[in-house]
């Protein structure tokens, strides 16, 4: 498969940095064609202007600014979303590709003022992340991230692909077992991707 790697993280020595390694060289090794789409070494812009948010209906040329990320987007088979979760939600960096880049005509099209999925190209999903805090505390303020990923992306994706959902969780109280027996999960959901 043609897989778009979505990859999240400022920081090169981070676990999450280790984590995103893994998982492009497992994906590879399976024989997959990946595109290693590292937001912050691409120094992609978050941010929508004044400008894209007023022709933000206006398809195609809505997509003139993002035009090289939609056009990834759209060769993908598959999607892989590598990123920390901070303060219960996702990179900024992350935010703004979804805000930039999921537009009208390219996930999504308005029928009669509804929107009505688009992006069937894309027939499987993973996300891979970490948490700082426990799970209890992320069930206790809705999980936004996991319930983004899971609910929200499964929509706009191809109808009954599967999408998965791995996270290490209590990272401030992470050990050297904890983290390996993650990337062992990690390494054989890739494997089997």
């Amino acid at each position: 498969m043609n897989i778009l790697v979505l990859y999240a993280n400022p920081v090169e020595t981070s676990f999450g940095a280790a984590v995103h390694s893994l998982i492009v060289e497992r994906l590879r090794t399976k024989g997959h064609s990946v595109d290693d789409c590292d937001l912050y070494g691409e120094d992609f812009d978050p941010r929508l202007t004044r400008a894209e948010r007023i022709g933000y209906h206006d398809v195609p040329a809505n997509i003139e600014s993002v035009h090289t990320y939609v056009e990834r987007l759209r060769r993908a088979d598959a999607l892989v979303l590598s990123f920390p979760v901070w303060n219960y939600g996702y990179p900024a960096i992350l935010k703004g590709f979804f805000d930039r880049v999921f537009l009208p005509g390219v996930s999504f099209k308005l029928v009669a003022g509804r929107t009505v999925p688009t992006l069937h190209n894309v027939k499987k999903v993973a996300a891979v992340t970490t948490y700082g805090g426990s799970r209890l505390a992320a069930f206790l303020v809705g999980d936004p991230p996991r319930k983004i990923i899971t609910r929200v992306l499964r929509a706009t994706v191809k109808p009954g692909a599967p999408v998965s959902y791995l996270a290490h969780y209590s990272m401030n109280l992470s050990t050297p077992a904890s983290r390996e027996k993650f990337m062992a999960k990690v390494s054989a959901q890739m494997d089997a991707f």
